[in-house]
């Protein structure tokens, strides 16, 4: 018996099937597909559906792969070059690069929110003993100021004032949206004229960090990887500290 996602992948896959039968035909201005051969190829899926899921199964094998060999890659860059990695993002704690820990981040999500006072007092336990930084992973599709957040945060950032954007955003998650995001460059004290222009230029490094995201498979908010002398790879939020314990 197949489960619903399983039925739905099914119906997914034949309707793409019947889409692509419709591309390979003739180019005519009322070109429909045969009503009888649409009939034949959804019959043909119904008898057979084993082979579509495993075609998907193999297919999303191969995306596996894909991303694991990637993110070995990456693994092998931040050790290697950590600063090239790096970039332009934020960063805060150690200039060593003993110990890199990257957050993928949304200032818009309440488990983002909870995790930036956790790893605040990680930094306080541990001055010095790792590099935190920062890469936007705004949630755009069910967080709506997601984005105008991390602009803003990337326009502060400009001025030398991301983390105390950073750490006003989530302390007043609530109430996020363009008043906030002017009152607290203001209370800064930055240039509010170069921070607004600033908002129109930032989009450019977000897509950067979100290209990053989806190459490495990247799922949800928030997200970590850690690089340190005796462990490398992505980490839970509640794993952190015994990784720097060691």
């Amino acid at each position: 018996m197949f489960t619903i996602f399983q039925n739905l992948r099914i119906w997914a896959i034949a309707t793409l099937l019947c889409l692509s039968l419709s591309w390979t035909l003739p180019a005519q201005a009322d070109q429909k597909i045969d009503p009888k051969l649409e009939q034949q190829v959804l019959q043909i899926i119904r008898k057979n559906p084993e082979v579509i899921i495993e075609t998907v199964q193999a297919y999303q094998e191969q995306q596996q792969q894909k991303v694991q060999k990637l993110r070995q890659e990456f693994l092998q860059d931040l050790k290697t070059n950590p600063k090239a990695v790096i970039g332009d993002s934020p960063t805060i704690g150690s200039t060593q690069l003993q110990t890199v820990l990257i957050e993928f981040s949304d200032f818009e999500c309440p488990y983002c929110a909870e995790a930036h006072t956790t790893l605040k007092n990680l930094l306080a336990k541990y001055p010095n003993q790792f590099t935190l930084v920062y890469k936007h992973f705004p949630l755009i599709q069910i967080h709506d100021q997601a984005l105008p957040a991390a602009k803003a945060s990337w326009a502060a950032y400009q001025q030398g004032k991301f983390w105390q954007y950073h750490d006003a955003l989530f302390t007043n998650q609530k109430q996020l949206g363009e008043t906030l995001y002017l009152d607290t460059a203001k209370k800064l004290n930055l240039d509010l004229a170069k921070f607004k222009r600033d908002l129109d230029l930032a989009n450019k490094a977000i897509q950067k960090d979100l290209q990053l995201v989806y190459k490495l498979g990247l799922s949800g908010t928030p997200s970590f990887i850690i690089n340190s002398k005796n462990f490398s790879g992505p980490v839970q939020l509640s794993e952190i500290e015994s990784v720097l314990n060691q």
